[in-house]
């Protein structure tokens, strides 16, 4: 029997890395938090640390998870153009995208997106 590569994914935030931004993202969402641009952020983190139903999630899932802020992502891969937050599929021909910025803008609720992560992504 062949063996097969384990699921692979990337989540992708829509912020950039950094102390200086780290401390923006949390002021933006303490005080506008209606405006803030990252709603894959917004949902998996409250002002400082990940959410741990979330973390619980992401640790029940059999798939390897990473996760990179948009200047990282364009770093790792310069000729990869998508509107951020998404979540993708990492593939031998590359990251396939499996969660795109309007399905997670959609998105409410920690249930809402692991809902759309088994449906589309694992």
């Amino acid at each position: 029997m062949p063996e097969t590569s384990p699921l692979r994914l990337l989540f992708v935030y829509n912020a950039d890395s950094g102390l200086f931004n780290t401390l923006a993202d949390i002021g933006h969402k303490l005080f506008s938090p209606e405006t803030y641009a990252c709603r894959l952020c917004a949902i998996t983190y409250g002002l400082l640390t990940e959410k741990a139903e979330w973390r619980d999630f992401i640790s029940s899932i059999d798939a390897e998870c990473e996760f990179l802020h948009r200047d990282e992502l364009h770093r790792r891969e310069p000729g990869l153009s998508v509107t951020l937050p998404a979540v993708f599929r990492m593939t031998d021909q590359g990251p396939k995208i499996c969660l795109d910025a309007a399905t997670l803008n959609g998105c409410s609720s920690i249930a809402d997106l692991k809902a759309l992560m088994r449906s589309r992504c694992l």
